[in-house]
Parts: structure tokens; sequence; C-alpha cells
């Protein structure tokens, strides 16, 4: 119980990755306020971990929108009557795939920063203040491997992802001195929904199979190996607890070695 009465906001709690990683933050003994734009599962997820005996509470937020970021935070520390401790940033979305850089739209660019970038500055924005004045904070951005290197025909998904690199490297300067940790892991492909409707498009796009382009993701991996969900969840855990008390401005990349 690592976590145990600690306050913890997930974004993009309840679906693939985010669903797993809250399922672990739950049974190390936080208190937790799911975020998602969609209702349902959150809902749905937040009842599931009730049962279980966590304390959990579903909040539907666009992360993207400042004014109802803002309301959702003030929203969790009525929810927590106390601090937030811990943020965990795991929203976000895929954009063009099998897309040169000149064939994807300014709209689809811009709309792809939005979601990864924006939705992750923000609720560090509005939590941060929290952190600072009981001098104590665990931020987590979930950011991408394709972060790390370039991806090709990826351009809007990487530069997301470098972004989010970016924003928790300076984010970690800024808020030291207050012993506010920030980091981000990075994942490579991950088994997950997600993983499985990118292959099949990437196969209908080249006219391969879902099979033959699993099987290259997996080639191109050292551990030849597809990182799992848990995988991530068990890196979250860490990074929020104070076994990782002196680490902060890093990521941790989790790609089975295709970052290498």
């Amino acid at each position: 119980m690592r976590l145990e009465n600690k306050n913890i906001i997930i974004t993009g709690a309840a679906r693939g990755m985010g669903g797993t990683i809250t399922r672990q933050l739950a049974r190390e003994g936080a208190n937790l306020v799911l975020v998602a734009r969609t209702a349902g599962p959150i809902e749905e997820l937040a009842e599931e971990l009730k049962a279980a005996g966590a304390k959990a509470t579903a909040i539907c937020c666009d992360v993207t929108e400042d004014e109802r970021v803002k309301n959702m935070v003030a929203e969790a520390g009525q929810i927590f009557n106390g601090p937030i401790e811990i943020l965990v940033n795991a929203a976000g979305a895929t954009g063009p795939i099998e897309t040169p850089v000149w064939d994807i739209t300014a709209q689809e660019f811009e709309s792809l920063l939005r979601k990864n970038i924006i939705g992750t500055f923000l609720p560090m924005k509005y939590a941060i203040p929290s952190m600072i004045e009981h001098k104590y904070g665990k931020i987590v951005n979930i950011g991408g491997a394709s972060g790390i290197k370039g991806y090709r025909y990826r351009a809007g998904y990487s530069s997301s992802k470098w972004g989010i690199r970016g924003l928790t490297r300076t984010a970690a300067l800024d808020c030291g001195e207050y012993n506010i940790n920030i980091n981000a892991i990075m994942p490579g492909i991950v088994e997950t929904p997600r993983m499985e409707k990118l292959c099949r498009e990437k196969a209908s796009i080249k006219g391969t199979t879902y099979e033959q382009e699993y099987a290259e993701y997996v080639a191109e991996m050292a551990l030849k190996r597809v990182t799992t969900p848990q995988d991530i969840a068990n890196a979250v855990v860490f990074l929020s607890c104070d076994d990782s008390r002196n680490i902060t401005g890093q990521e941790m990349v989790i790609c089975g070695g295709w970052a290498v």
C-alpha cells in the first residue's frame, strides 16, 4: 500500500492503459478522482473500485478546456477535503498514422498538439498550486517513446510527445524547490485496443495484414515483446511514491528496447 490515503487525480482514467493504471493506484490505497472527457467509462470504473473498497470519484472533463480543468481541480480538492498530492496525466490521442509530414493538415497537427500537450499542461497548471502550498507533490506525465527518437509518418504524434518531454523537464526545474517531483513515462507500443486499431489501420493503408504490422513492431524491440499496460502501471506507482523521492525531470522509457 505505497500510496495509502494519497490524493490522486488521474486523467484518461478508464480506457486502455489508463484503466490499468487507475486500478493499480487503487490497489495501492490511493484516494482517486478519475477524469475523462466521456462520463460513462469513468463512472463505471469508479463504481467498480468503490465496490472493491477503494475511494474513487468520477469527474467528466475535457482536459483541453481551461475553465473546465480549473473547475475540475477545484472540485477534486473539495472531494479530497485536502491537498492534491499526485497528478497522473494519462489522457492523450494518436492522430494521423502512416502520413508523411506534407500530407498532415494544419488542423490535424494543431488538434493533436492541443490534446497531448495542452491536455497535459492544464491539469499541471491548476494542480501545482495546491502542491506548492503543502510543499509536496508528484506529477507523472505519460509521453511516448517517439518523444525520444523520430517516428516515421507520425510527425504530429512524435512532436507532441517531444513537447511533453520538454514540459516535464522545465516544470521540474520550476517546482523542485517546493518538493514536487515531475517525471514522464515514455511507453513504446502497448498491448491495448489502441495498438490493435493502429496495426489494423496501418495494414489497411499499406496493403499488408494485421499480423505483419504487429510482427514488424516486435522485430524492432530488443526484448522482442510488447509492453503491457501493467508494465506502465507499475512504473506510475514507482514515480508516484516516495521510492522515487530524488528523481525529477526524467523520462522512464518503457518500450522493450524500441528506442535504444
